[in-house]
């Protein structure tokens, strides 16, 4: 289920992150928001649903939580930050 789960969050990975990045192209000067909602709603899918899923303490959910936070880790770690939003130079 630890493979089950970071497969889940490569998949919303990459659909939350088109739409944050090609919302944040259609108007560049106010992009700002769309990428912090876009890293939010990935720290949250990644991260508070893991957490969560470890508190339910069965077997498949622990392994599906541990595999959304670690491959948001992973994500953040592969990609400097890009994917998962946390990168500063994305809003400067």
């Amino acid at each position: 289920m630890f493979f089950a789960g970071l497969a889940i969050y490569s998949v919303i990975n990459a659909v939350v992150g088109f739409f944050a990045f090609f919302a944040a192209l259609s108007s560049p000067d106010n992009s700002t928001p769309y990428l912090i909602i876009g890293a939010v709603v990935l720290a949250l899918a990644g991260l508070g649903a893991g957490i969560g899923l470890c508190f339910v303490r069965n077997p498949w959910s622990r392994g599906t939580g541990l595999g959304l936070m670690i491959g948001w880790a992973l994500w953040s770690i592969l990609s400097a930050g890009l994917c998962t939003g946390i990168n500063p130079s994305l809003y400067g």
